[in-house]
């Protein structure tokens, strides 16, 4: 029933990698976050709003852009986008970078970010959070 923590992350502009368990070739991001009516504050200006993906290569030297994104609060609070630029490549890190929330000032929250894709020689979809 409850929203559970939010992940702060420091402005409305931050950004954050997030190390798989495994090398993923990603198909779809999920973002979620609370409804206002959940929020224990009843305000929820802190959610992303505009938001980029990107994969990083083993080194963290080269990333490859995945999609641009926007996360809508008048929708469901769960969201899923499909990836823009999905390529036949596994990473094992992703890159999230918020570029705007809803118009708090000095953080963004993140409550839940999951990452679907497939696992290199396995079969069948995966799916790891962050």
């Amino acid at each position: 029933v409850s929203p559970g923590y939010c992940w702060p992350l420091q402005a409305s502009q931050s950004q954050v990698v997030i190390q798989l368990p495994a090398r993923v070739q990603p198909t779809t991001i999920t973002v979620q976050h609370p409804l206002k009516k959940s929020s224990a504050l009843g305000d929820i200006s802190s959610a992303p709003r505009d938001f980029t993906v990107s994969g990083l290569d083993e080194e963290g030297k080269e990333e490859t852009a995945l999609g641009t994104f926007s996360y809508d609060i008048m929708k469901e609070p769960t969201q899923t986008f499909p990836l823009q630029n999905e390529l036949p490549r596994a990473f094992q890190r992703i890159r999230l970078v918020i570029q705007s929330n809803w118009g708090k000032p000095g953080y963004t929250c993140v409550y839940r970010v999951q990452v679907h894709g497939k696992i290199p020689g396995m079969n069948g979809v995966s799916q790891a959070q962050g």
